[in-house]
Parts: structure tokens; C-alpha cells; sequence
């Protein structure tokens, strides 16, 4: 893990996550006392995990998870008593944080942060790939916007259009997206 922020109100917490997580060998570990603090430098910067130990100091701690898994990138470990540990991941079950009881097992600590870590590299292949997909349908557009310029000013059949990006492409040495920019630049610019 890259970088973890540690949300609690109690001190002793903190000291404790924080040397398991240096055993972990966590590059950065922060931490803040409040719900409102997390927001806040949530907002500001970026955490590979947020560990949250309920009660808080201005909340319980399930809806801080909630945010911060629908707002960040983050993975979130909410730490609850064990009373309450049905209730916590039914409230924060849809929103995917993992739900860790007190008092805590080391092992089963390591565990969680082990199946979280692979979890968020799991994610990080999808985010990357959603955005090559974007990209790919974005390209796909500006070349369809060509064909239609090509459609309508030069009286092209939607093959012939095709056929005219792709010969250009070939005879220019450029990509079908570097003639199609080329073109829109020259009718729609």
C-alpha cells in the first residue's frame, strides 16, 4: 500500500494500525480524528487506503466510508465492535468496504489488507482499461465525424468515405484519427 490515512479519535488506535501497518512496510501513514478531517484531506490528496476505527468523534463512521468509497479511489476497512459488525456491512455492503471486528487479529488484519491490496490492483487494471475504452470510442467518433463531413460535402457513400480515411491514412503515413483531425480541422475549423 502506498499511502494509508487512519481515521480515529482515539490515539492508541492510531499508534496500533499504524506499526502493523509499518510491519506491512506502507510507504506513507497519516492519520486525522474526525469524519469531517477525512473529508477534508480526502478531498485534498489521494489514499490507496482509509481505515476507519468507529466510534468517531463526530459520527459513527459507516457514512464516512460510504463517501469516501463513492467519492475516492480508495479501499476502506471499517474497524466496528463485534456487536455491531451485521449491522456496519450491511450498511456499507453496497458501497464495498470491508468490514473488520474489534478486537482485532492480527492475522486476520494482514488478511484483509492482503485481499483489499488485491483487490484495488483488480480495480486499477479495470479503471485503466475502462479508459482505453474511452478513448477508443471518442477516436471512433471524431473518424465517424469525418466520414460525415466527407458524406456531406464531397457527396461520399459512408464506404467511400471509409475508404477515402484509410487510403489518406496510408499515403500520408498518419493514423485514420490524425486524417480525420486533419480534416475536421480543414471543415469544421
Amino acid at each position: 500500500m502506498d499511502s494509508v490515512l487512519i481515521v480515529s479519535s482515539k490515539e492508541q488506535a492510531v499508534s496500533s494500525f499504524a506499526a502493523l501497518l509499518r510491519s506491512e512496510r506502507c510507504k506513507s501513514v497519516g492519520s486525522v480524528k474526525s469524519g469531517a478531517e477525512a473529508r477534508r484531506i480526502c478531498s485534498e490528496r489521494s489514499f490507496s487506503l482509509i481505515i476507519i476505527n468507529t466510534p468517531l468523534s463526530d459520527e459513527f463512521g459507516d457514512q464516512l466510508a460510504a463517501d469516501l468509497l463513492h467519492n475516492t479511489d480508495a479501499g476502506v476497512m471499517l474497524v466496528v465492535k463485534t456487536e455491531l459488525e451485521a449491522m456496519a456491512e450491511g450498511k456499507t455492503l453496497p458501497y464495498g468496504a470491508f468490514v473488520v471486528a474489534k478486537p482485532l487479529n492480527k492475522m486476520i488484519f494482514y488478511k484483509a489488507l492482503r485481499f483489499m491490496e488485491a483487490a484495488q490492483n483488480r480495480m486499477n487494471g479495470v479503471r485503466k482499461e475502462n479508459i482505453k475504452l474511452q478513448k477508443k470510442i471518442e477516436d471512433i467518433r471524431i473518424i465517424n465525424r469525418a466520414k460525415y463531413i466527407l458524406m456531406e460535402y464531397l457527396s461520399m457513400s459512408e464506404p467511400q468515405a471509409h475508404k477515402y480515411l484509410e487510403k489518406q491514412a496510408m499515403d500520408l503515413r498518419l493514423t485514420k484519427l490524425e486524417v480525420a483531425k486533419n480534416l475536421l480541422s480543414t471543415y469544421d475549423g
